[in-house]
Order: structure tokens, then C-alpha cells, then sequence
């Protein structure tokens, strides 16, 4: 009996346990009824969120330009969605989750490896998303003289993680059908927003900010990539999986680009507007997105927009947990899919009461987080993106359950390329939180060939050097990953297909 259904290793033994249509098991053709403009609103509403306004703070904080910020934002955003798109085709050609089509790549055992890794990284990013939604719930609140301090907060948090868990359960339908309401809810108060504070924004000066160079450009560039489609990519397929067979492969990139894109766009172009025209506001939008963006809004408008910016933060959890319920299947956990998203959802409550009640400070740990998980993620997804390059046939559904079967149990080409990658990224990367003594271990072939220090300071450390925030080792571990699957499994993919 294997570990990797809930009763058995082959794809029969999954359906006859009893497990949701929206579990791992392949989903039947009768099922298989959406079309590739439904993917538009799952992606649309899950990026609507506010604290894309951020983003343009943290852009400028590179030390660019406006008109540098603007196209590494849209590039940036652009094309790493679009790689979620690519990510998606494999849903439809495999049509289960993205963590068990992951399968004919690494083996039915060795996609553990990968597994454990996304299951950390959703875990970590619907956590996030719920500790932003429960501090806004609690600053609206706040600012309109509703209540505030830890009651109002215990009230906010309860009420996010039910929204979050009671959806992420329901299953795929009901979220599909709640993400094409919230499209329209979070998108029209959002454009109401912008309309609204857009006479905050001062052009002279936001267009008088010196450029930055090669490094700090490309520094921006994969921060964007990063925060935004790469930290969806491992669960790309998973929205995609009830496509039917004969959907267009370029309409299903095409529809998941522009709903993953379109919002993150405006909103991250609208808070360069915002960052550089103020830098007290740029300080303030970093920091507490929400508080600060009230504060420039007509007090008629808050409830509207603390709503607005709720919903939104609580679409991209539900995306996350539903999928990370998913992934601690394909690890092999012998729960129903409900549980499993129950069990995220304890984990997500768990994680929300201890940053909103006892922690200091959890953006630079998030931001750490994302770069030491960002790296071996972007390996997985080169060897991923690599290797459904390569096949020229849909999947072998059976055998994605089956070690024996033509994916075998172990591939150590994929398995062995992560793990050098992920080595030769962590290299390549240097760590948000450089006052960390446990986690300042990164940027090793920085510090060796490329003249970068980790500086001392009273004032806090720093890291010095042209390419010391560049973060190199994410894009340098997805295009190594993919390049080294491209020539080492060529040959794998052409005898699996042939049923070898």
C-alpha cells in the first residue's frame, strides 16, 4: 500500500476512497466543463489586494527611477504570471493538481521533495494574507472610531480565518463562483479608490527621481517577480485541472496571465505614483498599507474600502489553502480533502494569532521567508516548465499514482538538479534581515566572487555591494533548472512517452 493516496497506489484506489471531486484523484471528462475565460476571475480577485499599493514603496526603495519602476513592474508582473499560465496547460493536460502532474518529473516518491517545499510556501503566503486581513479589519475599524486594540483584533481574526477555512473547504465550484463576484466587488471599489486619491499623487515629483543602475533594476525586477506570479506558480494547474481536453492551450495562458496581471499592474503603478510623490507616505504605505491609504481617503469612503481591501486579502488565502490542502495530499496524508484544508486552517489561525498578538515585526521575516523558499521554488518550477516542454503527449493519469509505473519512484535527474540550483540560488541571494545572526547565511558566491559584505552597523546591518539586493539566485536557479532539464531528461520524456 503506498503513501501516496489515501487507500492505495493506483488512481482507482483514490476515487473508491471516498475523497471530493476536488481532491487529488484525475478529474472525469463529464466534469470537465470550464472554459479558459473562467480561470480570468479566481486570479483576477485573488490580486486585487491592496497591498499591491505597496509594492511601488518597495520598488523605489531600489533606488530607480519612475519611469524604471513602472516598466520592472509590468514586466515583472507580466511575465511571471505568465509562466503561471504555462503552469496552468499542464492542469488540462493532466487534469489533477499541480503537485501530482509534478509527478512525471520527479518520480511518484521524489516529488516529496517539491511537495514539502510548496506546501511551506502557501502555508507561509495564506498566513500572510490573513494577518493583512485581520490588521485591516482591525485599522478600518479603528480609524472610524469603531473600536480598536487587541478585542477588536481577536473579533477581526476569528472572522477572517472562518471566512477563509468555511471556503477553502466548500471546494473548487463554490470558490469559483465566490472569486467571479469578488472580481467585481474588490475591482469597482478599487477604481472608486484610485479616483479618490489620485490628487495625492504629485508628478513633478515623481518624475524628477534619479535613475538606478543595471543592478538595482534588475534587484526590483526579481522582487516583483517573486512577490507576485512566482509565488503562485506551484499551484497553477490546480484552477486549471476542470478545463476540458480540447480548451485552447494559448487561451488558458492567455485568459490566467491577464486575470493574474491585470490588477497588480494598475495597483503596484498607482503606489509608485503614491511612494514617490510623498516619502513619509512612501514609509507609511511599506509598513501599514492599509492605516496609511485610509488616511488619504474621505471618511464616507472607509467602510467601502476596508471591505473591499478584506475581501480581496481573503480571496488569495482561499486560493492558497484549498491548494495547500491539496499538496499535503499528494504527500501522502490519509485525510479527506476537507480535512486537509482544515488542518492549513488551523495552522493559518495559529500563525495569524501569534504575528498580530506577540510578534515585533513580521514583514522582514515574510520577506526572508519569500527569498529562502523563492529560490528552491523557482528551481522546481524551471524543471517543471522544462520538462512539460518536453512532452508531446498528455499525461499517463494512471501511472501519476503509480511508483511502478512509466514516472518510476524516484527521477534523481530532477531530484539531484533542485537540490544544485537551490545551492547555487541560496548563493545568489542575500537575506532580508541582515541583524539576524541564525539567518544571514545566504549570498556565499556573492561574498566570494562579486565583492559583496555583510556590514556591521550600530544603526542596523546592511549588506554592500552592486549586487548585494538583486537577488540573482531566484532567476539563476529557474533558467539553470530548466536548461539542465532541457538536456538531461530529453531522453527520459522520449522513452516515457513511448511507454518505456
Amino acid at each position: 500500500m503506498s503513501a501516496d493516496s489515501p487507500r492505495g497506489d493506483t488512481l482507482e484506489s483514490v476515487r473508491r476512497a471516498g475523497v471530493e471531486t476536488t481532491g487529488i484523484e484525475i478529474i472525469d471528462e463529464a466534469e470537465r466543463t470550464a472554459r479558459p475565460s473562467d480561470l480570468f476571475w479566481p486570479w483576477f480577485a485573488a490580486n486585487v489586494s491592496v497591498f499591491g499599493i505597496s509594492y511601488g514603496s518597495f520598488v523605489l526603495g531600489f533606488g530607480i527611477s519612475f519611469v524604471q519602476a513602472l516598466v520592472v513592474s509590468v514586466v515583472g508582473i507580466v511575465v511571471s504570471f505568465l509562466l503561471c499560465g504555462l503552469v496552468a496547460v499542464a492542469g488540462k493536460r493532466g487534469s489533477a493538481p499541480t503537485m501530482i502532474i509534478s509527478r512525471a518529473a520527479f518520480g511518484v516518491q521524489g516529488q516529496k521533495l517539491p511537495g514539502v517545499v510548496s506546501w511551506i510556501v502557501s502555508i507561509g503566503w495564506e498566513t500572510f494574507l490573513a494577518i493583512m486581513a485581520t490588521l485591516a479589519t482591525a485599522t478600518v475599524m479603528n480609524e472610524l472610531g469603531w473600536g480598536g486594540g487587541t478585542p477588536t483584533k481577536i473579533i477581526a481574526m476569528l472572522v477572517v480565518a472562518g471566512l477563509i477555512v468555511t471556503a477553502s473547504v466548500a471546494g473548487y465550484h463554490l470558490i469559483m463562483q465566490l472569486q467571479s463576484v469578488l472580481t467585481w466587488l474588490t475591482g469597482i471599489a478599487t477604481l472608486l479608490y484610485i479616483v479618490l486619491t489620485v490628487g495625492d499623487i504629485d508628478w513633478s515629483a515623481v518624475t524628477s527621481l534619479e535613475g538606478g543602475s543595471a543592478q538595482q533594476v534588475l534587484g526590483a525586477l526579481i522582487m516583483v517577480m517573486t512577490g507576485f506570479g512566482l509565488g503562485w506558480i506551484n499551484i497553477a494547474a490546480d484552477w486549471s485541472r476542470y478545463q476540458s481536453r480540447e480548451a485552447s492551450s494559448g487561451a488558458i495562458v492567455a485568459w490566467n496571465t491577464l486575470g493574474g496581471a491585470l490588477a497588480p499592474a494598475l495597483l503596484v503603478a498607482y503606489g509608485i505614483g503614491l511612494a514617490g510623490s510623498d516619502p513619509a507616505l512612501s514609509a507609511g504605505i511599506a509598513a501599514d498599507p492599509v492605516g496609511t491609504l485610509a488616511t488619504i481617503l474621505p471618511t464616507w469612503y472607509l467602510v467601502v474600502f476596508g471591505v473591499a481591501a478584506v475581501l480581496a486579502l481573503v480571496s488569495g488565502a482561499v486560493l492558497g489553502i484549498y491548494s495547500s490542502g491539496l499538496t499535503l495530499l499528494s504527500l501522502g496524508v490519509r485525510i479527506p480533502r476537507p480535512a486537509a484544508a482544515g488542518l492549513d486552517g488551523l495552522l493559518l489561525t495559529l500563525g495569524t494569532i501569534y504575528v498580530v498578538f506577540f510578534a515585533e515585526n513580521f514583514l522582514g521575516p515574510f520577506q526572508s521567508f519569500l527569498i529562502t523558499l523563492g529560490v528552491p521554488l523557482a528551481a522546481w518550477a524551471g524543471i517543471f516548465l522544462s520538462d512539460l516542454a518536453l512532452r508531446r503527449r498528455d499525461y499517463d493519469e494512471e501511472a501519476l499514482f503509480d511508483a511502478r509505473g512509466r514516472y518510476g519512484a524516484v527521477d534523481w535527474i530532477s531530484v539531484g538538479t533542485m537540490v544544485l540550483t537551490s545551492v547555487i540560488g541560496w548563493g545568489l541571494v542575500t537575506n532580508a534581515m541582515p541583524d539576524s545572526t541564525w539567518n544571514n547565511w545566504q549570498g556565499y558566491l556573492l561574498k566570494a566572487f562579486m565583492g559583496t559584505e555583510l556590514v556591521e552597523d550600530p544603526a542596523g546591518n546592511y549588506w554592500a555591494g552592486d549586487w548585494s539586493y538583486a537577488n540573482l539566485g531566484v532567476i539563476v536557479a529557474l533558467v539553470l533548472a530548466f536548461v539542465i532539464t532541457w538536456v538531461a531528461r530529453r531522453s527520459v520524456v522520449r522513452r516515457q512517452e513511448e511507454g518505456a
